[in-house]
């Protein structure tokens, strides 16, 4: 198992600081000047200069690239144009509201998702099944944006729907960010349910007489679930790194909130820090998605090994 993880670590690296270059590239030849952003377009050009080489903006990208990797690992992603705060300090001041907030859809998803998969595979082709694949074929379809503000509309004085400062105000922002979530897994649960229920042990174990509901609990959903265990890990880590939309519609200050922010300010360290933070934690998702599909199915481990 360690030398699986270990396997799994160490490709990811490469990756990391892959993504991490691309981004450094586009944003560096993104017209527009910083010093601009940070004083206000009335600053002389004399003071443009200078700041320009206190902070090494005339160097070349690559130069700024190596020192940009070197103060990342460390931790530092610079300060922010606008903000005029540590990038890192800021992340981490906005990550556990986007924390919060996936955490809450993710559960919401699996909750609402696998059993309504498991139903439809159970009522194959009823009123049931169409009913729920219906639901999950909205949920995938629909765009977030109309979902949250068609909610907006409709719980509007009965819920909060801007804001972050109760348990409550998390209830619409996770329903729109989960409904999605929860289409894929009722479809993924419902269509990996189907499958087992075709194979041999399974006939073998209805032709024992067991019960129907016994046969579902025991023998079929224990190998079903396993794309879905996959799948719910790596939802965890796009939820996080998903809900820029979302985070704006509702005025819930996370990380996509402060990402658009960025964008619009054109704070480059800021865009950049929280460009890299959510890439990281995808591939850190992704990775934690292999580990416990490896744990649920050691086979994967033996042939991930060789």
């Amino acid at each position: 198992m360690i030398k699986y993880v270990t396997k799994r670590i160490l490709i990811t690296i490469p990756i990391l600081i892959g993504v991490v270059y691309l981004i450094f590239v586009m944003l560096s030849v993104v017209p527009g000047d910083p010093i601009t952003v940070m004083m206000g377009e009335k600053v002389k050009p004399d003071v443009i200069e200078n700041l320009m080489e206190r902070m090494h903006l005339n160097d070349p990208w690559y130069v700024r690239f190596v020192w940009y990797i070197r103060d990342a690992l460390r931790g530092d992603f610079g300060e922010s144009y606008k903000l005029h705060r540590s990038v890192s300090s800021v992340i981490a001041n906005a990550f556990p509201k986007t924390l919060m907030l996936a955490v809450t859809a993710a559960c919401f998803s699996w909750i609402i998702g696998i059993p309504a998969g498991i139903l439809s595979a159970v009522k194959k082709n009823s009123i049931i099944d169409r009913l729920f694949m219906g639901f999950a074929l909205c949920g995938v379809s629909v765009p977030a944006f109309s979902v949250g503000m068609l909610l907006q509309n409709l719980f509007n004085g009965i819920l909060p729907v801007s804001g972050f400062s109760s348990p409550r105000h998390l209830i619409l922002p996770a329903v729109v960010l989960g409904w999605g979530a929860a289409g894929t897994i009722a479809r993924l649960t419902r269509s990996s349910l189907l499958e087992v229920l075709e194979e041999d042990y399974i006939r073998t174990a209805r032709a024992k007489g067991l019960m129907p509901l016994r046969v579902i609990v025991t023998h079929a959903l224990q190998n079903s679930l396993l794309p879905v265990i996959t799948m719910m890990a790596i939802q965890v880590s796009s939820l996080l790194s998903g809900a820029v939309i979302t985070e704006t519609l509702f005025s819930i200050p996370g990380i996509g909130r402060l990402t658009v922010d960025a964008i619009n300010t054109r704070d480059m360290p800021l865009l950049q820090g929280t460009v890299i933070f959510t890439t990281a934690i995808i591939i850190l998702g992704n990775l934690v998605a292999d580990i416990l599909y490896s744990v649920v199915d050691p086979r994967i481990r033996v042939e991930g090994g060789k």
